[in-house]
């Protein structure tokens, strides 16, 4: 459509009074003045019917990108009515690049996130359970591991809220060999790591049994107690928001982490001790993440650069897992687990591509680019991950499987169901703030307290957390 504005002539009247009285005589001057054409065009968008499916991912380095956007053309090669585009986005800035969609309307379809995000973003009303379900259903429900879909499910719906995508397992290694060799079991519960503290330093070369997580001020003995905890069902808070720090459970959880000092390495550890002092024969267990893997068979690198020189014949092969930690009042493992969330207002489609992206090649594909750290949540796949690195060869099927089992019992304090998005917070401010840490090198390092004064210490801080967090 044209619109058009005219030239148009001027009149310009002077009138000139000459001399006197005499009659003044009018003078007409005409004027041509130009006055440019604007001319607007309007043109309508071009009409498509392409569906436009938004995948935000938080597989965002360069490698990862390139083989989202491989499955996503290869989807798209067969569904030439769909326009699938990945956008890589950073895991710590979820919730706020979420919140700016939802004010603009302009949610994505599907994201790729921790289950920590999962309970907040169902609460707020933005993922379309019932499309979660229709596309667990589709992959087969009676495929997915029962732990990752345990902890999707929404409390306040009874519905899956998110799609088991993949995560990893941390768990005891320990010298399987040694531990047949002095006729102890597994470390799977308190009281088999208390008998293997008794039994194992100065069995062999081995000088302790284990490096305990108590250096104030790394995360990792944090990670180490929370299984300790949950192993024993203590939680921060209780399921009507109460802070739960120093309860009877609490307490024990702490004297049972502290106690084994007795038979650890001595002085502030953390990971790069406890990995080291496996590989060098030093101790007898180490609880690590299934990142470990690899390490166990190259030996792990060192921070003055170098790897970790591996004297033990077959480190990898006479290691044994274990996942599960039994305590008095309950069982646990620790792990993450990240999800496929389908957001609402979604397209349909979408439901198809997260089964394409979790189907046969293409979810061994995804699982291919971090092994280590991408366990299954299929149990179709478990195989076929086995044979993702040459490292696998180096563990038992038994290994493997217990790997892959370790989902099922999988917990993480931030996890928990009822906690409301104020709780979850401070969970993750409990962690942040190192408040474990400190309490554990407290008690097991300092002697400057008791399982019972740290718990009251605890207790205390966690109050004021939740406090500054209700304001």
């Amino acid at each position: 459509m044209k619109h058009f504005r005219y030239v148009l002539p001027a009149l310009l009247i002077a009138s000139f009074v000459l001399g006197g009285c005499a009659q003044p005589t009018p003078v007409t001057i005409v004027e041509t003045v130009e006055v440019p054409v604007e001319v607007i065009v309007e043109v309508p968008a071009e009409s498509t019917d392409m569906t436009v499916v938004e995948f935000w991912t938080t597989d965002n380095q360069e490698d990862r990108v390139d083989l989202y956007e491989a499955i996503a053309a290869a989807y798209m090669a067969d569904h030439p009515d769909v326009d699938l585009r990945i956008v890589p986005i950073d895991e710590g800035s979820i919730t706020q690049r979420i919140a700016t969609a939802q004010a603009a309307n302009r949610l994505p379809d599907i994201v790729r996130m921790g289950i920590e995000r999962v309970a907040a973003f169902a609460a707020d009303g933005i993922l379309d359970e019932d499309a979660a379900v229709a596309t667990i259903a589709s992959i087969g429900e009676d495929d997915f591991r029962a732990g990752p879909l345990a902890m999707v499910v929404d409390p306040a719906t009874g519905k899956y809220a998110a799609v088991p995508f993949d995560g990893w397992i941390q768990a005891i290694w320990y010298r399987a060999d040694v531990f047949e060799a002095a006729g102890l079991a597994a470390p799977t519960s308190w009281d088999t790591i208390n008998a293997a503290c008794e039994t194992l330093p100065g069995s062999g070369n081995l000088l302790y049994a284990l490096t305990l997580g108590t250096d104030a001020g790394q995360n990792y003995g944090h990670q180490v107690f929370e299984q300790v905890a949950m192993s024993n069902d203590a939680w921060p808070f209780d399921a009507d928001g109460n802070v739960t720090m120093d309860t009877p459970e609490m307490i024990a959880a702490l004297k049972f982490y502290t106690d084994l000092q007795s038979c650890a390495v001595p002085g502030p550890q953390y990971w790069r001790g406890a990995r080291e002092a496996y590989e060098l024969d030093q101790s007898g267990m180490l609880f690590y993440s299934t990142y470990i893997m690899d390490d166990l068979v190259d030996g792990s690198g060192l921070a003055d650069g170098g790897s970790v020189d591996i004297t033990i014949s077959d480190l990898a092969g006479n290691t044994g897992f274990a996942s599960e930690m039994a305590g008095p009042n309950g069982s646990a493992s620790y792990g993450q687990l990240v999800t496929l969330g389908i957001m609402q207002g979604a397209d349909p489609v979408a439901q198809d591509v997260v089964k394409f992206f979790m189907t046969g090649d293409n979810y061994l594909d995804i699982l291919a680019l971090a092994p280590f750290g991408k366990v299954p949540t299929l149990q179709s796949a478990v195989e076929g991950w086995g044979e993702l690195s040459d490292y696998f060869a180096n563990y038992s099927d038994e290994t493997l499987a217990q790997i892959a089992d370790g989902f099922d019992t999988m917990q993480r304090w931030l996890f928990r169901p009822d906690y409301d998005a104020t709780e979850r917070a401070v969970v993750g401010d409990i962690e942040g703030r190192l408040l474990i840490p400190t309490v554990l090198s407290n008690i097991a390092l300092e002697g400057t307290m008791t399982p019972e004064t740290g718990a009251q210490f605890l207790q205390e801080q966690v109050e004021l957390l939740l406090a500054e967090r209700a304001e």
